[in-house]
């Protein structure tokens, strides 16, 4: 695990330019570092050691040392793969998981990312050819952003803040991505905050030569088969897939740890995980007992104390207050890396930093089935027959909880496909954030919608639509881009088994009828592991974990609000919002029949941004 930079120019530059970028990178790899350069490539890696603690140390190399690799992550079925190569006539320098990449590449060149079961992010330099290529696991769990300076120069890092310190970046602010901020808490990839700075996205790989830059995707390649007919041969798939997912997600020579909410996903992840492990620490986060207007109480923490002492795990219960969450917020601006306002951040963060201080060094999250298996409490209203309502509803969604049920249905009933998909999961509206922003910044910013609109041109989805799209493009945006950033803040290896690409192949097979059935979400991964698991896990409601962001900036976070909004604050100073926006977005904030906390938080976050990268 670590963090990687780098670049190709035509012009060489000062040592101290691959350094401040690796700096940057600090807490992804406090370990150890290690550099190369080879004519106009440079590039460097700061390493967090979790596996070959001696001899693992970057960069690595093939038998001749013609191909040259600095990668950050983990690939799990390595061992076989190592085999294969060892067979193959390949011999190994080291035991690191990341060695098999080189030997790979010389058998199957760029087809090589089809046979890597892990989470990664590739800097691979073929010295002969002085080509370079990059590379993004398929789920999306290790970032890789780039910036092209010309048609053959290019900048790379595991995080902006990182390309950010290289002279050459043209650090002009992408309007486009401010504006898409608000409606999902983050920027959808490959955009960033950077005009000039791109993601790479899950699943593809960019080759770099002395000629040109492209960007290609590769297939997924596991869980290739037909799905079993039979609804009982299904429910056995998915418990031998996720137990493999999860048992080869143990890989580590340092002590492992794994979030532990009352939930059914943790806790699949955590009995599977105590079963292999001769000891495992668990974490939950328990808070002020505050009615969720999603699910109820916020705090279920003691349910998730008494499985961990039916497993035997080492528990901790970390009690935090919205106070502790406050004193944070400087924490999630800054390891967000670009504007991120998922308040449950605050969250994993504080997991990490115990997570830390107990010695551990891995921690395993159950994050994933919910997209995998249909586990979000509005997939059992996909399907509703309601008569849609009649008229013009612009801002309503799931948010008005103001709104009867039913009526709420209706509504969203008459909405188009991608209308829709915004309403069951985001937040600003179009026009919420044309009343708050100064419009006179944006060049006619494009519909934030038009995110749904590229995965279907079909007026009505099926359910199994909306929530394979959930998959594709919430669970790595938001998700996976929370558990990484969050974990690595504290130099901790984050890693979620319900991403595994045999899992994310296999959710794609299985029909809508076996995900919710009977009333009940996640049906399938439910009958899967009922009898491994106590019955109030197996029947318990989804809940999540969520802050009670609308009530905190009701009270104690109010200050922030003023702040934000107020003309002194960055966002007045470089004409973002308006002089009317700040009673506009108080009004939001009391609105009886719609929460538009997490909307404001993203105006506090990016505030707050701009505050510590003030370009």
């Amino acid at each position: 695990m670590c963090g990687i930079a780098g670049y190709i120019l035509k012009e060489s530059t000062n040592a101290s330019v691959l350094n401040n970028m690796l700096n940057a990178l600090y807490h992804r790899g406090p370990d150890a570092d290690g550099l190369y350069a080879s004519g106009n490539y440079r590039v460097g890696m700061r390493r967090l050691m979790i596996n070959d603690l001696h001899t693992g140390n970057q960069p690595l190399f093939n038998e001749d040392r013609s191909v040259v690799l600095f990668y950050n992550g983990e690939i799990y079925n390595y061992g076989a793969l190592k085999k294969e190569l060892i067979k193959g006539g390949h011999s190994f320098q080291t035991n690191s998981d990341g060695e098999v990449i080189c030997h790979l590449y010389e058998e199957y060149q760029e087809h090589l990312f089809e046979k890597l079961d892990g989470m990664f992010a590739v800097a691979l330099w073929i010295e002969p050819e002085k080509k370079l290529i990059l590379a993004r696991d398929m789920q999306g769990e290790k970032p890789l952003y780039y910036s092209t300076i010309s048609s053959n120069e290019i900048v790379f890092a595991s995080e902006i803040k990182s390309i950010a310190k290289h002279p050459r970046l043209d650090p002009t602010i992408n309007s486009q991505a401010i504006w898409d901020f608000p409606t999902y808490l983050w920027i959808p990839e490959p955009d960033t905050i950077y005009r000039n700075v791109k993601a790479l996205m899950p699943g593809h790989f960019l080759v770099a030569t002395p000629q040109n830059i492209a960007v290609k995707k590769y297939p997924n390649n596991f869980y290739p088969g037909e799905l079993p007919s039979s609804e009982e041969d299904m429910v056995h798939e998915v418990r031998r897939v996720v137990e493999e997912a999860v048992t080869g997600r143990l890989l580590s020579d340092v002590p492992v740890g794994a979030f532990l909410s009352s939930g059914l996903d943790s806790s699949i992840v955590t009995s599977i995980a105590s079963k292999h492990l001769k000891e495992l620490s668990t974490f939950t986060i328990g808070f002020e007992d505050l009615d969720d207007p999603y699910h109820g109480k916020s705090d279920e923490s003691q349910y998730a104390a008494h499985f961990a002492k039916k497993l035997g795990t080492r528990h901790y219960t970390l009690k935090v207050t919205g106070k502790d969450f406050l004193e944070k917020l400087p924490l999630l601006v800054k390891y967000g890396d670009q504007p991120f306002a998922v308040s449950s951040g605050l969250g994993i963060l504080s997991v990490s930093e115990a997570a830390k201080k107990a010695g551990v060094k891995v921690l395993l999250s159950g994050d994933g089935a919910d997209e995998c298996f249909g586990g979000y409490s509005w997939y059992e209203y996909l399907s509703n027959r309601l008569v849609p309502a009649a008229g013009e509803y612009e801002n309503v969604s799931f948010q008005n909880f103001g709104v009867e049920l039913e009526q709420r249905l209706k509504i969203l009933n008459s909405f188009p496909a991608p209308k829709k998909a915004w309403a069951w999961h985001y937040y600003a509206s179009e026009s919420e954030k044309a009343g708050l922003f100064n419009k006179d910044i944006f060049d006619i910013p494009k519909n934030s919608l038009r995110w749904f609109e590229q995965f279907s041109k079909k007026k009505k989805w099926t359910a199994k639509e909306y929530i394979t799209q959930d998959r594709q493009f919430y669970f790595p945006n938001e998700m996976l881009r929370k558990v990484d950033r969050m974990t690595m803040a504290y130099s901790i290896e984050g890693r979620a088994p319900f991403a595994a690409s045999s899992i994310l192949s296999l959710a794609d097979k299985l029909p809508a009828k076996v995900l919710i059935k009977e009333g009940k979400l996640k049906w399938i991964l439910r009958k899967a592991f009922e009898d491994v698991l106590p019955e109030e896990v197996i029947s318990r409601p989804k809940h999540g974990f969520n802050i009670p962001i609308d009530h905190w900036l009701k009270n104690d976070w109010a200050f922030l609000m003023e702040e934000t909004f107020s003309p002194g604050s960055e966002l007045s100073k470089r004409g973002l919002i308006h002089a009317q926006s700040r009673q506009l977005a108080w009004n939001m904030l009391n609105d009886p029949q719609r929460l538009n906390g997490h909307t404001l938080f993203c105006f506090i976050m990016l505030n707050m941004w701009f505050q510590n990268n003030n370009n």
